[in-house]
This record gives C-alpha cells, structure tokens and sequence, in this order.
C-alpha cells in the first residue's frame, strides 16, 4: 500500500456513504459465533467498532499501515496496530476476514488472497469489496490533469490508480472456485448523492487523490485542484438544489474456504 499520509478526518467527511458498502458486504457473511474475526485495512475504526455488536464472542484484530488512522482508531476505542497486510498473516483461530476498499491499493492482490484462502482454518470466511469506477470521470480526468506538462515531472512517483487496479466480480469468482471455496461475486453501483461546492473533488481529495496530495507542496496542491475541479464540475454538473449525483461502482466477493 502506498505511504503517503491518510487523514482521518477528510476520509470521514462522506462516513456515511462509505460505511454502506460495509455492511452490505458483511451481509453475505454467515459465520454465526467466529473466535476471531480481522478487520484488514480498518481505517480511523468507525466500521470495526461495530463487529463486536454482530460477534459479541469473537476476538476483533484490527490492523491499517498508516499510523494517522490507527491513532485515530484507537482514540475510537479499537485496538489497532500498524502493519503491512502484505505481510498479514492468519492466526489458526481465524474465522473471519474483512477487507474493505483497501485491496485496489495493492498490485498483485490477486495472488494475496489466494495466499490468504489457502492459509485460513476450514470454513473462515474472506469478504472483500474494492471500487471499481477507476475508468470514470472522476478518476479519468484526474490522471488526465496529473500528465499535463506541469504536473508530470512532479507526479512521476505518485500515479494514480488505472482501470486495471480491480477485476470484475466474475475474475474474482474464477479466483476462489479455482481453490475450492464457495463464493458469492457480485457488483453495485450507489447513486451518491454530494453536497456542497465541488462535491465530487471533496470526495476523491480524500481517496483518490491522496497519492498527488502527498507529492505536492501545499500551494500546487491547491492550483492542482483548480485545474481539476472545472472538468469535474462539468462532468458532474450540480442539481438545482446544489447537490450533485455521483455514480459510485463498487466489486464484492465473499468466499468460503473448504
């Protein structure tokens, strides 16, 4: 995962609409009493907080590779450590494993979590969800912007996420089925609906944006975001209301392992 630095804070202006692919993937998960259940990439712990309230009995393992939202998170009351899931391994009491929205970060996550359903217990569970809208215009005009002469030399070191980052929800499906597991691969995407000035570019300074955000002194961040923020306002125009829809694609699977 990359190392620029994450904020707590500006990751949890849209909490709400970030929290609901969450739960609608820890829907399909049907462990009943898990001993220990893992929150991989957990964050400022908003959304780990609320497995124990589904698994009283388990024990929750919580770990992120940034140290700004494991303090976040252990300020929340989650007791989170600092760790690369690259390196995670399961311990044998291992019954559940969430990833959410972390494994796009991650080339070659394919083979990680095929690493990880061959190291699980019998019967665990793996639950996984990534965004997969990195071809549309939100994320199509950003890296249109980070190849402008004025940007590239800066931005070399710090590309942004391509269409390629996520498969479909079928490859993952052939991925688990190869090994054995029963999985349920499925795809939605969530009308969001955004308020205020220059919603959409709110939304990806958090996420997406984050790599170009750490490269940039201060003042070409901001001149980097007047250059985007015209082409994502026309290509998510505001509501006369003054708020504005953005369609948010999201790949989930959850597998089984025999």
């Amino acid at each position: 995962m990359p190392d620029s630095v994450w904020s707590p804070v500006k990751y949890l202006d849209y909490g709400e609409p970030r929290a609901r692919p969450f739960f609608d993937l820890l829907a399909r998960v049907e462990a009943p009493r898990p001993r220990r259940v893992v929150d991989l990439g957990c964050g400022p712990g908003n959304l780990t907080r609320t497995l124990p309230r589904r698994w009283p009995e388990a024990t929750i393992e919580a770990i992120d590779n940034s140290p700004e939202m494991v303090v976040a998170a252990r300020r929340s009351g989650v007791d989170a450590e600092v760790a690369d899931i690259v390196e995670w391994e399961p311990a044998p009491d291992t019954d559940v494993v969430v990833c959410n929205a972390v494994l796009q970060w991650i080339p070659g996550h394919r083979e990680l979590l095929s690493r990880w359903a061959r190291r699980l217990p019998s019967g665990a569970w793996l639950a996984v969800q990534l965004p997969g809208n990195f071809g549309s215009p939100s994320h199509t005009l950003a890296r249109r912007v980070t190849r402008d002469p004025r940007w590239a030399p800066r931005l070399q070191d710090a590309p942004l996420l391509e269409d390629d980052a996520v498969a479909d929800p079928l490859d993952y499906a052939e991925l688990f089925a190869d090994l054995g597991c029963q999985v349920d691969a499925w795809e939605t995407t969530y009308i969001q609906r955004l308020t205020g000035d220059d919603a959409v570019l709110e939304w990806v300074s958090g996420t997406a944006l984050r790599p170009v955000k750490a490269a940039l002194p201060e003042g070409e961040w901001l001149a980097f975001r007047e250059q985007l923020a015209p082409l994502l306002a026309e290509a998510y125009p505001s509501r006369g209301d003054g708020t504005t829809w953005l369609p948010f694609r999201r790949v989930f699977v959850v597998a089984r392992v025999p």
